[in-house]
């Protein structure tokens, strides 16, 4: 059966459901803080009924913390840009956009959103606290209110002010960073958040290291994603202008869908690509990738067709394109290799390898070459691959 990328789930997270067309997923280390939380009740000496009630408001928190994440995705689709997933973590939950918006009031809305679905839960809570409190003919109502929806309000409130901390890459820092974007270079802006992010975490850590160890892994978390935020921007800096035909691999072998598995093999041993695009009467029909081979490897299926282990349905991208909106793609675990078509043929394959590769020689370079020095003439490209195949489909 095809190896298809998209459709796996990682080891480490279970798919919970769908919602609005965005996955939302549950890390294995959430069950960890559930047992915690169960475990450090029924120490306390409570009884089955607490263990159940304190497991309860860990679920609702932590659905508040899913529509703060729906909060950021939703802005985000309004300005075109898809999310991946959305994962529950025992320090929240992640929300993984495709990008972030170029436009820095784009970036404002979005980071906004967030925190703005927490103010409105804290707000329809105040009102749910207020008119049970108010039913002095039920005392388990008073005592429900003043406990169980009271905390969760308090709680959302907290999360408003601490997502608001200038500690990139919280929404606080976004919200820094697109400020400092309106009179600031992107990437200046991004160091100077990042840099301000990276001091708090600093600061979370010596907090942590003398009260609440979740302090560590936060500082641990936000340390971690400045530093990741500035490489990403300054990567789509470096990328500049240059078209895809700039950094994409020129000299590739192809496969057929009938091709056994040790054909594939065999081209992996004799060079050094990787990843094969599966080509069918002049279309290609998929990409067979290194990791697919290892397994069916594993599994002992020398001989099964490439065509049942590609991955199908892979779109091309045009050597004209812009390098730094392809970019984007090959992030996904689904298209880490890309086929480059022009004119409708086959004309090179782009990896994350190749990119950094040509990065890495405009860098050499210098400044004074950053233009497109490495670009090749895509209408020689053509004619020298159209041997590998006629026309190219797009699905």
């Amino acid at each position: 059966m095809p190896a298809a990328a998209a459709e796996r789930s990682s080891i480490w997270s279970w798919r919970l459901g769908t919602v609005a067309g965005i996955q939302v997923r549950m890390h294995a280390t959430f069950l960890l803080l559930i047992g915690w939380i169960a475990y450090a009740q029924y120490s306390a000496g409570g009884g089955l009924s607490a263990v159940l009630v304190s497991i309860a408001f860990v679920l609702a928190l932590f659905a508040c913390v899913v529509l703060h994440e729906f909060g950021h995705a939703l802005t985000a689709r309004r300005f075109g840009i898809a999310t991946r997933d959305i994962t529950l973590l025992p320090i929240g939950g992640v929300a993984r956009l495709e990008r972030m918006p170029d436009d820095a009031k784009e970036e404002l809305l979005v980071a906004l959103a967030g925190p703005a679905v927490n103010v409105v839960i804290a707000g329809v809570l105040y009102v749910v606290v207020g008119l049970l409190g108010a039913s002095e003919d039920v005392s388990p109502m008073r005592e429900l209110s003043g406990g169980f929806f009271r905390q969760l309000m308090v709680i959302n409130i907290f999360l408003v002010g601490f997502n608001m901390l200038p500690a990139f890459p919280m929404d606080g820092g976004r919200v820094l960073r697109a400020l400092l974007a309106t009179r600031l270079d992107y990437v200046r802006a991004t160091r100077i958040a990042a840099s301000l992010g990276q001091a708090m975490a600093l600061l979370f850590g010596f907090v942590g290291l003398f009260s609440n160890p979740l302090l560590l892994l936060i500082a641990l978390f936000v340390w971690a994603g400045a530093g990741a935020e500035v490489q990403a921007v300054e990567l789509r800096s470096g990328l500049g202008e240059a078209p895809v035909s700039a950094a994409m691999l020129t000299d590739f072998r192809t496969l057929a869908p009938s091709d056994p598995l040790m054909r594939a093999v065999e081209l992996i041993m004799a060079g050094s690509q990787q990843d094969f695009p599966v080509m069918d009467n002049g279309y290609v029909t998929g990409v067979l990738t290194r990791r697919d081979v290892m397994s069916a490897l594993a599994d002992q299926r020398r001989d099964t067709p490439v065509g049942d282990m590609m991955q199908p349905g892979l779109e091309p991208v045009d050597a004209s394109d812009s390098l730094q909106a392809v970019f984007a793609r090959l992030q996904q675990p689904s298209s880490q290799t890309l086929p480059v078509t022009h004119n409708g043929r086959l004309v090179g394959l782009l990896t994350r390898e190749n990119v950094s590769e040509f990065l890495m020689i405009r860098s050499a370079l210098g400044d004074t070459q950053r233009r497109t020095p490495l670009a090749r003439p895509i209408a020689a490209l053509s004619a020298a691959n159209a041997e590998r195949g006629g026309s190219v489909t797009d699905s």
